[in-house]
């Protein structure tokens, strides 16, 4: 709602590009009929002949042609021209009620005073249809309970007009609004998925050449120590075997992206079988959301490449619990034995595996505790499920 007088009806509110078809039908035969009444009006009573007939013709062309140009300069918000244009107008209904042309007179007067109601800042709005409905008023010759009545009506009618047209231009921002706020809604939405795709995709890819790392490292310290040929087979081949995983695992990922993500009970059985933990199962075993079963499967291959990088030789075991409401990881790890790390394997990947399994959790509402215990290393994973 417009709340200044010199404040402009909404521009949607009266433009015709958003009309329906049957509303620009109905608009367009009412102005035919008009004309035809006005011409039948003007003519019929047989006043006008030859050059006068002619002149009359001309008149209502001419008042076609300004209002057609009076409603452009309302629609373009030109102040100074659709005021001048108006003025032409009401100078225009004198000079036909003078040569005796009654019904194009009023005909323009009471346009020109619902329109400018309607199309008009308030402030020259209302003095414009005033004048209009004075010249009506003192140019008719109807009794005056009739003319108080056209009078009010006609202002009656181009306050209501001018407030469905304020109602149509608020509703048409808040359209646009609308829309803007869905658009976002989905760039947000695609952000996210993209960032979603993004950590899967990091996550498989840093677990996987961690654990390279770890091996192609231990397999480079045992060349510069002279170790027999047979071990540095054995880190290389597990290196290799590191590879295939994690093509294994991007294959897996990018299948969890399309929600055909394996158990997670039957990943952690593959998992601790691979790398020769233990591995329990508490409570009764249920189907998890995807993103809660990737945040379990990523933790648990992260908490064991920090074990092959930091504690390699300690035995781990895996606890998963299906609690009400939540699901609970915990991956433990002993004391590793004396001399079993190999100096620089605690320095190969990317450090950042921590804080990424952290993140993930928060992600999803739940928290990851991490620190020593018993001498070992102790991960635990708890997400809402």
């Amino acid at each position: 709602m417009q709340t200044s007088w010199a404040d402009w009806p909404p521009r949607a509110g009266l433009s015709r590009e958003r009309e329906s078809q049957p509303r620009r039908l109905l608009s367009v035969l009412t102005r035919l009929v008009l004309l035809v009444v006005v011409v039948w009006g003007t003519y019929a009573p047989g006043r006008f002949t030859d050059w006068w007939a002619a002149g009359i013709g001309a008149g209502i062309v001419l008042f076609g042609a300004l209002f057609a140009a009076y409603f452009q300069a309302t629609l373009a918000r030109r102040r100074s021209a659709a005021v001048g244009l108006a003025v032409l107008l009401l100078v225009f209904g004198w000079v036909a009620n003078s040569v005796e042309a009654f019904l194009l007179a009023d005909l323009v007067w009471c346009t020109l005073a619902v329109t400018a109601l309607v199309r008009l800042p308030l402030v020259v709005g209302a003095p414009i249809a005033a004048a209009c409905l004075g010249s009506y008023a003192l140019a008719s010759w109807e009794s005056w309970i009739s003319i108080l009545a056209t009078v009010g009506g006609l202002a009656l009618l181009g306050y209501l007009l001018r407030l469905d047209a304020e109602a149509a231009g608020a509703a048409h921002h808040m359209l646009q609004r609308e829309r803007a706020a869905r658009a976002a809604e989905a760039e947000s939405a695609a952000l996210a998925e993209r960032t979603r795709i993004a950590r899967e995709i990091h996550d498989v890819l840093a677990h996987s050449l961690s654990a390279q790392l770890v091996h192609l490292e231990a397999a480079r310290l045992m060349l510069d120590t002279g170790a027999e040929r047979e071990r540095v087979r054995e880190r290389v081949v597990a290196a290799r075997r590191m590879a295939q995983d994690g093509l294994a695992e991007t294959r897996q990922a990018l299948s969890a992206l399309r929600g055909e993500f394996a158990p997670v009970g039957e990943f952690l059985v593959e998992l601790t079988r691979r790398e020769g933990a233990e591995f329990a199962i508490e409570g009764v075993a249920r189907p998890l959301p995807a993103e809660t079963g990737l945040a379990v499967s990523r933790t648990a291959q992260e908490a064991f490449t920090n074990v092959r990088k930091h504690a390699p030789g300690a035995r781990v075991s895996v606890r998963l619990a299906y609690l009400e409401g939540a699901v609970e990881l915990e991956v433990r790890n002993t004391r590793p034995p004396r001399g079993a790390a190999a100096p620089g394997l605690a320095d190969a990947g990317s450090g950042y595996g921590l804080l990424g399994m952290r993140e993930r959790a928060e992600l999803l509402g739940g928290e990851l505790l991490a620190g020593q215990e018993d001498g070992g290393w102790r991960v635990l994973l708890r997400v809402p499920a």
